[in-house]
């Protein structure tokens, strides 16, 4: 009986996933379509919109289950990946359990109500031509949670199945349980005699991230169990949960990430970046340090047409550093050049992040994009700089390369690979900049524009399309889960008091704006070594943002501050995330301490660039406001 609910629930989250797969394609294809009849018919519909944003939402929710199937949900694997078998399936186990299934359940039972509600009330669209019947989207999203409910309860058998160490499993279970019925017996009031809840609730959620549990549902976890424990704050604060969900989905400008995610994978399944790398290595490898300045470029340009930091490391590490230690380079500064130009795609629109940050902040995601592009030429300038000085004053730690062939034949090959991405760029960022399309329907060109490099290159296949869905609806869910957890920590942490003691401490303990500045830097800095920039995103920044407004900062200036900040820590040691990708890539031909000794210099860069930002702030306003 087992194996046959297993089997099934595996089944329905497989088939789940595939269908929000096609639906990735068909949001694709039907945004280009309402965009070509807006602008150039003037017979652009409501109707149609409102079913490109539900075609989203379906995207996402399908695709919680299908990346809970997979285990592709984000954790912090540094202790993780040293765990036995046995210890894995033992966390994996408490973390459906504990956080998970309770948490979906208290959210299933508050989504009904707004479901029944919607029902009851015929509720339709509040714009003319819209939609009828929006109960019928709600609905999705209470159906997404039944099924993680059902792949959870999966996941704990097929984790259970493999356990060897079921003693210790029912060891581990019970004194789970005494710890709960001892935090909910102690008076919360009492708690809070000893303990800051709002310190303490930060503490619990870093301590279950460092165990290794999935990312999204501590947060999501730990929101329910200090609503759950608070007599102050209680699980009617979670009541809303639904509704601010529904707010995410219901959000035209979130509805760019799946489709820049998808444009960026179609692109690396094109084998664009490994043509571009290879001509780029010829064209400036005559000159000491050349290899590590063409990394630098595609990587800058990869950032541009993909803004995937896992896919452009991966792939650099792939082509570019077996050619690097190749021809002598330094370990550590080939590793080092890899892993920085393969996170420029946080900062180099269009970048994922600066599309979260403008919904969190509520800041215009085109203005967002024209203000990076200067601190990204500024990071890429000092990244070459940096190489060409290195590389004068230390003759062997990367030497030239010398080639027989014609350079002007050379540069015509390079010519050749570089300008279609580069007329990509242009179209998708350019439409964007100008005002004529929004970032969802940019980035929808985008993806039939990545099609057609494929189809140019001659390697468009089902095989690829396929591939490049299936892994934008698991990307994307694992976004959109994690907003969804740190949005239920923002309610929590709210109602305990978290912003308005943020709030206190800077507009009154500390009234001024450059301190204010300094601690907000610092504290992403340092949480950058431990937790994904995703989290910081959608936990840190909310906080800061009335503070920001308080104080009159510019806020797309201290948007842009913080994409910087978010930036650096892919690289800080030892949790930074593009660390592991380039390690896993590369295996043995590359030492751990020498990916870390060559990433020093390049935050150092960061830093710097960061710096000259902060201190001539009109910059990112050259290319207009």
């Amino acid at each position: 009986m087992r194996y046959i609910y297993m089997t099934y629930a595996d089944h329905i989250s497989k088939y789940a996933g595939y269908l929000a797969a096609l639906l990735v394609v068909v949001l694709s294809l039907l945004v280009v379509y309402d965009a070509a009849m807006r602008y150039m018919f003037s017979a652009g519909a409501i109707a149609l919109q409102e079913i490109e944003w539900h075609l989203f939402d379906v995207i996402f929710l399908l695709g919680l289950t299908y990346a809970l199937k997979h285990d592709k949900h984000v954790r912090v694997d540094i202790f993780f990946e040293h765990y036995t078998k046995d210890t894995k399936d033992i966390v994996q186990i408490l973390s459906m359990l504990l956080l998970v299934i309770p948490f979906s359940l208290v959210f299933l039972n508050d989504a009904l109500d707004m479901l029944t509600q919607s029902f009851l009330q015929n509720e339709i669209s509040s714009d003319p031509g819209g939609l009828t019947h929006r109960y019928v989207i709600k609905g999705v999203l209470v159906f997404a949670f039944v099924l993680l409910i059902v792949q959870a309860l999966s996941e704990i058998l097929k984790a259970y199945h493999r356990l060897d160490a079921k003693k210790t499993l029912g060891k581990v279970i019970l004194l789970s349980a005494v710890l709960v019925s001892v935090v909910y017996a102690t008076h919360f009031a009492d708690i809070a005699f000893w303990f800051e809840p709002v310190l303490l609730m930060f503490v619990v959620t870093l301590v279950l991230l460092m165990a290794g549990f999935q990312v999204a549902f501590v947060f999501a976890g730990v929101a329910l169990l200090f609503a759950f424990i608070s007599d102050e704050v209680g699980l009617h604060a979670l009541e809303m949960l639904p509704y601010r969900t529904y707010g995410i989905m219901d959000n035209a400008t979130l509805m760019a990430v799946p489709l820049f995610i998808f444009m960026g994978l179609i692109l690396e399944k094109s084998k664009m970046a490994e043509s571009l790398l290879l001509s780029m290595g010829k064209l400036f490898g005559s000159v000491r340090g050349g290899l590590a300045i063409s990394v630098v470029l595609v990587g800058a340009m990869l950032a541009a047409s993909t803004g995937i930091v896992g896919a452009s490391v991966v792939m650099l590490s792939l082509i570019a550093l077996p050619l690097m230690l190749k021809h002598k380079y330094s370990p550590a500064l080939a590793s080092g050049s890899i892993a920085a130009s393969g996170t420029l795609g946080q900062l180099i629109p269009p970048s994922v992040i600066l599309i979260i940050l403008g919904d969190q902040m509520h800041l215009s995601v085109g203005d967002l994009f024209r203000a990076a592009v200067v601190p990204g030429f500024l990071l890429i300038a000092l990244y070459v700089i940096y190489i060409l000085v290195i590389s004068y004053f230390n003759k062997d730690i990367a030497p030239a390369i010398a080639s027989d062939e014609l350079y002007a034949d050379i540069l015509k090959e390079a010519l050749k690979e570089i300008i279609p991405p580069l007329l990509l760029i242009g179209v998708v960022l350019g439409s964007i900049f100008a005002g004529i399309a929004s970032p969802s329907e940019s980035a929808a060109i985008g993806v039939l524009g990545a099609m057609f490099l494929a189809i140019w290159k001659r390697n468009f296949s089902y095989e690829m399309l396929r591939y490049a869905a299936i892994e934008t609806v698991k990307l994307t869910a694992i976004i959109f889960m994690i907003l969804i957890g740190a949005t239920a920590f923002s309610l929590v942490f709210n109602e305990l008091g978290g912003g308005d003691m943020a709030v206190d401490f800077f507009a009154n303990d500390m009234a001024d704006k450059w301190m204010f500045i300094l601690i907000a830097m610092l504290l992403i800095f340092a949480l950058g070594f431990f937790i994904d920039f995703i989290e910081i995103a959608f936990v840190v920044v909310p906080i800061l943002v009335p503070i920001v407004a308080l104080l009159g900062i510019d806020p797309i200036w201290f948007a842009i501050l913080i994409a910087m900040n978010l930036q650096a820590s892919f690289l800080t040691p030892p949790f930074g995330f593009a660390l592991f990708y380039l390690k896993g890539a590369a295996g043995d031909k590359v030492s751990t301490g020498a990916i870390y000794k060559g990433v020093v210099p390049f935050i150092l860069l960061q830093i710097v660039a960061l710096g000259i930002i902060i201190l001539f702030p009109e910059l990112i306003y050259l290319f207009g406001k």
